[in-house]
């Protein structure tokens, strides 16, 4: 049995691991880096990265018969479904080497290629190897939550992790689970010349604002993709090739299934118990500092950290962990600033609080300022005119957006910028912008919020007018 003594073991090679790995080992800590499956983990192996290359190929196709209002004729698509499959793990390809073995070995981290579990507070054990360390970090991130439905387990799905492998297109595509995961695959395939159901068993969006959620499910209608909500999937059964979904609102019949319902930690494999590490079915049990609540060891960063289910997340938590660990700083995380993006089209973006939170937490108080995206001269040029930001505000201050519209994941990061620090609707609303831009869209939400200010208060006529009145 080998043995190792190092500074920080990191069991997880995705977003958080790799993260704390680099800016660890480049500081001058020894690292000992866990990973018992891919470099990069679950999102450049089988999520952001490879849906938003199927994503690519889809918009591409769709494009090609929809230039018509730009006075392009419309011409069918030709997909090619095992090509574009083959543009996605040319896009995987690409990255991997950022994530690879190779690459952290240099940088001076130790990789171990296993599964670690824990064996004590202080020891973690990986294949042959028994590393002991003063810090350790849980960074091994989440997998497709399979549901137990009946009749599940005697046919055929596929989840994230088998999706993109699949080289032959679907004819009926059936995806149970309406969040970001199936909504982004329910409209990738359908524009790539599949059929698709959604059937979720509450709202599709269900965590999203409402209103702007509506923006995207009637442009996924309007493209052909069936969404059947408030359905419980309650049995699944197959015949003559067919599989079938059993739901209240009646029988779904298609050629391949897609279970997308939400996600699961992965903290099966670690023996956490033996390392006196609490947790429950969120992750590991810890503090705002991401510390674990009963070994003070041990540290969680992503997804196992209980909390919202992001890879920026992970990369966030890595930053907030890196104080810690390395030079025994107070550092906590908070969640206020975390923006979110759904990759359909239109794209659907959140950071902070929805409507409903705010008016829960803050009551009359809060204002809530409304910009459509048809007033943006450069969305009107491109014909991608559906969309609605709202912000709500507190004191002059903003604290939640939602955004529905075209390059809403690209807008909603200048207000995750705005809360992080605390700004004022003023310093969006004094920003000089490129004309035109989509950009202009937060500029000109900001604007609406002073506008009522300016051009409906009795007091401010008044005041222009004795000062026009006494100008020589």
């Amino acid at each position: 049995m080998n043995r190792i003594t190092t500074d920080i073991c990191i069991i997880g090679a995705g977003s958080g691991g790799l993260s704390v790995a680099a800016g660890a080992v480049q500081m001058g800590a020894k690292v000992v880096l866990i990973e018992g499956h891919k470099m990069g983990g679950d999102c450049l192996n089988y999520g952001c990265v490879p849906s938003k290359a199927l994503i690519a190929s889809a918009k591409q196709a769709h494009a090609m018969g929809h230039g018509a209002p730009l006075g392009i004729g419309a011409t069918e698509a030709q997909v090619d479904y095992a090509a574009a499959k083959d543009h996605v793990a040319d896009v995987i390809a690409t990255i991997a080497p950022v994530d690879s073995v190779e690459r952290f070995t240099g940088l001076g981290v130790h990789v171990i290629q296993d599964y670690g579990r824990f064996i004590s507070p202080t020891q973690v054990q990986a294949g042959d190897t028994i590393i002991t360390a003063r810090r350790f970090v849980v960074a091994t991130g989440s997998g497709p939550l399979v549901p137990p439905i009946p009749g599940l387990a005697d046919v055929p799905y596929h989840t994230n992790e088998t999706i993109f492998d699949l080289r032959d297109k679907p004819d009926h595509l059936i995806i149970i689970g309406g969040g970001p995961i199936g909504m982004e695959l329910a409209q990738a395939h359908r524009r790539l010349g599949c059929d698709v159901t959604v059937i979720e068993g509450a709202k599709a969006f269900g965590k999203d604002d409402p209103e702007t959620a509506a923006i995207v499910l009637d442009s996924l209608r309007d493209e052909g993709v069936v969404i059947i909500e408030d359905a419980q999937a309650e049995k699944i059964s197959q015949s003559d090739g067919k599989i079938t979904v059993h739901t209240p609102k009646g029988d779904v019949t298609g050629s391949h299934l897609l279970i997308a319902v939400g996600r699961k930690v992965n903290i099966d494999r670690l023996d956490l118990d033996k390392g006196g590490i609490a947790y429950d079915r969120k992750g590991l049990k810890v503090g705002a500092d991401l510390r674990s609540v009963t070994n003070r060891r041990v540290y969680a960063a992503g997804d196992v950290a209980g909390g919202l289910q992001f890879t920026h997340v992970a990369g966030y938590h890595a930053s907030v962990l890196i104080r810690s660990l390395l030079f025994a700083l107070p550092s906590k995380q908070r969640t206020d600033h975390i923006p979110w993006t759904s990759y359909t089209d239109p794209e659907l973006a959140q950071v902070g609080l929805t409507e409903a939170q705010a008016r829960k937490k803050h009551g009359p108080k809060l204002e809530v300022v409304r910009f459509a995206f048809h007033h943006n001269d450069r969305l009107i040029a491109e014909r991608k005119t559906k969309g609605l930001i709202k912000v709500m505000v507190v004191k002059g201050r903003p604290v939640g957006v939602s955004m529905a519209g075209h390059m809403a994941g690209e807008l909603i990061g200048l207000w995750a910028m705005a809360i992080a620090n605390g700004m004022k609707m003023s310093a969006i609303a004094q920003t000089v912008l490129p004309y035109p831009t989509v950009s202009e869209v937060n500029k000109r939400a900001a604007g609406a919020y002073f506008s009522p200010r300016l051009f409906e208060n009795p007091k401010v006529k008044r005041v222009v007018g004795l000062v026009q009145r006494w100008l020589p």
